[in-house]
């Protein structure tokens, strides 16, 4: 065996299979395949705009003056990760190939590296929607509600100028069980030889492909700390439906080595697996804004008051409070702190109400 061993330059096709199958947040990355991101981490897109018509004059020689601008996004690689294993060979002896370096590279792939990148890949584009000013929904779903839920995105989207035929509804399992079962939903079964029966949907009006993203990789927030694990303030995204082209995806870099024991100093006897990835996803801003619809979940915490307790704390300290009951009434007479989590009441909610403050 050769002393280092690339993995991501002999294994690239195979490595792109795994991830094709693998990723759910994969077709983010096949769009706008004219933007590329070369020598640097940042890219700038240009957005060009020009004035429309006027009227023309008969009897004149010229013609209206026409005026255009030009301008930039400039757009950052944000997410830039590594991991290493040191693999002593006795390991690997003694559990019979268990420890092989490449079981530690498929099991990575598999349960680290893109778990990783679909939960990083959908939480970032949540983040730019909410900081281009694209439509967040918080309301409840139900089997009752969501298609016309469904009409109104696709109204909006279709107004906007939207292609239909380009979006992709990403969504959890939950919200595609309520999908099948919606009141007034048409459908036709397909009963295939041997008596099965085929009740997914599989597409809805004009929305050819809808994705089913399991909802551990769908929040909001990350931590990406030591892997990647909810953030204890994130909510659960229930559906995201976009246009791919509003955004783009990359992945600029991709290192796998494998160095054999002896190869240099530092790995002694060891062999020694290292892992680098560096990848992006952010908005084309004036696309995102009309292409890109997100419904996610609301989260609620329920106390009581005691007549004089005035102070109540939100452990995970959301960015904001969505609505505040006292006694299952409305009141906006309290203050929020997101640096504390805490909602203070101007006067204390009287013993025995029942306080619920949703964000």
């Amino acid at each position: 065996m050769a002393n280092v061993v690339n993995y991501a330059e002999i294994y690239i096709n195979q490595l792109r299979e795994l991830y094709g199958q693998e990723s759910v947040s994969d077709p983010l990355y096949q769009s706008n395949s004219d933007i590329q991101i070369r020598g640097g981490k940042t890219i700038k897109i240009p957005t060009l705009s020009v004035s429309g018509y006027k009227d023309h004059i008969r009897g004149s020689l010229g013609f209206s003056a026409g005026t255009y601008s030009n301008s930039y996004e400039t757009k950052t690689l944000d997410h830039d990760r590594d991991i290493e294993f040191v693999v002593d060979p006795m390991d690997v002896d003694e559990t019979d190939m268990v420890v092989s370096l490449a079981n530690i590279q498929s099991r990575f792939e598999k349960t680290q590296a893109i778990f990783e990148r679909d939960s990083y890949t959908f939480s970032k584009i949540y983040t730019e929607a909410v900081r281009v000013g694209a439509e967040v929904k918080t309301t409840a779903l139900t089997v009752s509600n969501i298609l016309a839920d469904f009409d109104a995105n696709i109204e909006k989207l279709e107004d906007a100028g939207v292609p239909l035929d380009r979006l992709i509804l990403f969504c959890t399992p939950h919200f595609r069980t309520l999908l099948k079962n919606a009141e007034g939903i048409q459908r036709t079964l397909d009963i295939k030889q041997g008596g099965g029966i085929d009740r997914r949907v599989h597409s809805l009006d004009d929305i050819g492909s809808i994705v089913t993203v399991p909802s551990a990789r769908f929040k909001t927030a990350y931590d990406f700390t030591d892997g990647c694990k909810p953030a204890t303030t994130a909510k659960q995204i229930n559906y995201i439906l976009i246009d791919p082209e509003c955004q783009v995806s990359r992945d600029k870099y991709s290192y796998i080595h494998l160095f054999a024991p002896g190869s240099d100093s530092r790995t002694s006897d060891n062999y020694l697996y290292q892992n680098r990835k560096y990848n992006g996803t952010f908005a084309i801003d004036e696309l995102m804004k009309d292409g890109c619809i997100i419904s996610i979940g609301i989260t609620s915490k329920t106390f009581t008051g005691d007549g004089s307790t005035t102070e109540f704390t939100l452990p995970e300290k959301p960015s904001s409070v969505t609505i505040v009951t006292v006694d299952g009434t409305a009141t906006t007479a309290y203050t929020y702190s997101a640096s504390t989590g805490k909602v203070t009441f101007n006067t204390a909610p009287a013993s025995g109400k029942s306080v619920v403050i949703t964000y």
